[in-house]
């Protein structure tokens, strides 16, 4: 099969979606959270995982990989694919939204130009300003084991723009 057979060409009427990456990485039982930058367009002052665009010449590991280390300056191990969102915006395209845990083996991490990054304990993560939907995912990523398989979830917002997420049981 040719590239031309995959018909990414036949877009027309059909859903789309922007990839991205959602990484936390663990050192012991903390957690490095990104206090992202009063001047980020997306999530300002909120504390959110690091994490980003997946490149087109990219798969969602390595872009899991590159993100951290752009972001923090980590070399992680156990890189492992935790859950897989489906964003419903209300726009014409969406956000599909992949999310890893790793460990890293150290703390000493780089300082990023979107935010401060901050090691924090499990039992304060909760009383953080989070990303809305992190208190629902973060809980099941630090119980999440290498072999365990993702979690999938449609998100989307009600008519007073709350979240709205369906977990799929498993």
């Amino acid at each position: 099969m040719g590239a031309s057979q995959q018909g990414a060409s036949h877009i027309q009427g059909r859903w789309t979606v922007v990839p991205r990456t959602l990484c936390f990485v663990f050192h012991g039982d903390d957690v490095l959270l990104m206090k992202r930058g009063p001047h980020r367009k997306v999530f300002p002052n909120q504390y959110n995982g690091v994490g980003g665009h997946i490149e087109r010449h990219e798969d969602p590991y390595t872009s899991a990989h590159r993100e951290i280390f752009e972001e923090t300056g980590l070399e992680v191990t156990d890189l492992s694919l935790c859950a897989v969102y489906n964003i419903d915006t209300g726009e014409a395209s969406g956000i599909m939204l992949l999310v890893f845990r790793a460990l890293a083996d150290g703390r000493e991490v780089r300082q990023s130009d979107e935010g401060t990054l901050h090691w924090i304990a499990p039992d304060a993560v909760m009383s953080l300003d989070l990303v809305e939907d992190i208190p629902h995912i973060l809980p099941r990523v630090m119980g999440h084991r290498p072999d365990d398989a993702p979690v999938f979830v449609h998100v989307s917002y009600d008519d007073k723009d709350a979240i709205q997420m369906r977990f799929v049981p498993r």
